[in-house]
């Protein structure tokens, strides 16, 4: 008679922080590293920065934990696992480094708006796309400074809030790209291409703030491949501009727009998906 193999009974269900996630292909990019080392669990969650992970045993976790951090994020293990009020240790958030986070804040979202006006101005749908990305940077920031103590419920909600008005921002300026098909007036390329140059100023300005701190927090790549990121869309821009130029057409402006616009709705709604994923978990223990 054959005898059925017995559960590994040493399996670990473990609850961290993660510190250094600023977007929802973040959340996607530590779940499929953490995958590929056979693990029986791992969700991710923009919306409350935590991740949850069942291992086989002490070595698999402490292996999910250095695969983590060699991605350039920070993990900090949480005291209850099971308690949705439970709080990490944040001693590695000092004065400095909060200071860096809110001049952050400020660049992103302060830019953002001025380059919703040069889009205005400029007559270009993309420069307001790409100002849909700083101000995502921004407020994913934003809510990671003010809630960094706050349960989980407190952070789901907030995020997701932050996630529905992100993604009613994406909507808006594909619905008011669509509309500008019909009217096939080209954008000032100069105006258009001077905006792309300053948001890619402004990007490294961001990344030169948080460098020296990020061997207290997730480390020093992690800062360049956000930076990286960023920096597509606003070359994007940038070379649209040159085509628009060349041209005389709007189709480069058009064409970027929708591509920029349609990568941030997918990240607003990767926020929404883990926000009420996170306040599922919390109706269930309750």
């Amino acid at each position: 008679m054959t005898q059925r193999p017995t559960e590994n009974v040493a399996s670990i269900d473990a609850q961290y922080r993660v510190t250094g996630m600023d977007c929802g292909s973040c959340a996607t990019k530590i779940e499929g590293a953490v995958r590929k080392l056979g693990v029986e669990r791992i969700e991710v969650s923009i919306a409350s920065e935590r991740m949850n992970v069942t291992a086989r045993d002490a070595a698999q976790l402490e292996q999910i934990e250095q695969t983590v951090a060699a991605l350039g994020y920070r993990l900090t293990r949480l005291l209850d696992d099971a308690d949705e009020n439970a709080v990490a240790d944040f001693s590695h958030v000092t004065p400095a480094y909060r200071r860096a986070l809110w001049i952050v804040v400020l660049l992103n979202v302060g830019y953002g708006i001025i380059e919703i006006m040069g889009g205005f101005i400029a007559g270009s749908q993309a420069l307001k796309a790409d100002a849909l990305d700083f101000l995502g940077d921004g407020l994913i920031t934003f809510l990671g400074i003010l809630a960094a103590s706050w349960h989980l419920k407190a952070r789901a909600r907030a995020a997701l809030v932050q996630g529905i008005f992100l993604g009613a921002l994406g909507l808006w300026v594909v619905a008011e790209t669509a509309m500008r098909i019909a009217s096939g007036e080209p954008p000032e390329a100069g105006l258009m291409g001077l905006f792309g140059i300053i948001a890619l100023a402004v990007n490294i300005a961001a990344a030169w703030v948080l460098v020296p701190h990020r061997t207290g927090d997730a480390n020093m790549q992690a800062v360049w491949l956000f930076s990286r990121n960023d920096a597509i869309g606003n070359a994007a821009v940038v070379v649209a501009a040159g085509v628009v130029a060349l041209t005389g057409t709007v189709w480069p402006d058009l064409i970027v727009a929708f591509i920029v616009a349609g990568l941030f709705l997918h990240s607003s709604w990767t926020i929404i998906q883990h926000a009420r994923r996170d306040l599922a978990a919390g109706r269930k223990r309750a």
